[in-house]
């Protein structure tokens, strides 16, 4: 079965194929011309599954056996409302980069005074096929600095410290964020749902 990626992130792609190795995965772009999918849900689920019926709908015509996965994601800060939460690939306004993101995040918390505070991610899966529509979720719980640091991840991933660490998402290695992260325990039950198609 072919999967394909409704999103234009290269970090998500990037994770989405390394962890689905034996299937064939592509991005939505290598088969149609990019276009912008109007994300207007409410919640990470509802954007998710957005993306997904829109990029099946438009290559279902095309296409034979494949599903569309869509993943919507994000961070929330409850000492600042939850915020950015679903709007965290914006955060810094329509066409941001995640360097202008996670600065915008880092210059509110010191606004705030706010040195270190807890947090957590959030991803939502959408799977789309001709059987039907489902979703899924994982989260990582943590705290964020006001502060990046590391190279490493993409996103907020350099403010990021998961729960049993002290360093960032910037500064471990990649596997050991692939092994707990919000979008892996997403993808795992995503992969019981893909199973089962």
């Amino acid at each position: 079965m072919k999967i394909i990626l409704a999103s234009g992130n290269k970090g998500k792609i990037k994770e989405i194929k390394e962890y689905c190795m034996e299937s064939e995965v592509l991005a939505y772009s290598d088969i149609i011309e990019p276009f912008e999918i109007v994300e207007d849900g409410l919640t990470y689920q509802e954007n998710a599954l957005i993306k997904a019926q829109t990029i099946y709908d438009k290559l279902k015509d095309r296409e034979e056996n494949f599903v569309v996965l869509a993943d919507d994601s994000g961070i929330s800060v409850p000492a600042l409302g939850n915020t950015p939460g679903i709007y965290s690939a914006r955060y810094a306004g329509e066409g941001a980069s995640d360097k202008d993101n996670l600065y915008k995040l880092i210059d509110t918390l010191k606004e705030k005074g706010i040195k270190r505070t807890p947090a957590y991610y959030t991803a939502a899966m959408a799977i789309v096929s001709e059987k039907g529509s489902f979703t899924v979720h994982g989260w990582m719980h943590g705290d964020v600095l006001a502060q990046a640091r590391g190279e490493g991840g993409f996103g907020y991933d350099p403010m990021f410290i998961p729960e049993g660490y002290e360093e960032t998402l910037g500064d471990l290695d990649k596997e050991v964020k692939q092994a707990f992260s919000h979008r892996t325990k997403a993808l795992k039950l995503a992969k019981l749902v893909l199973e089962g198609l």
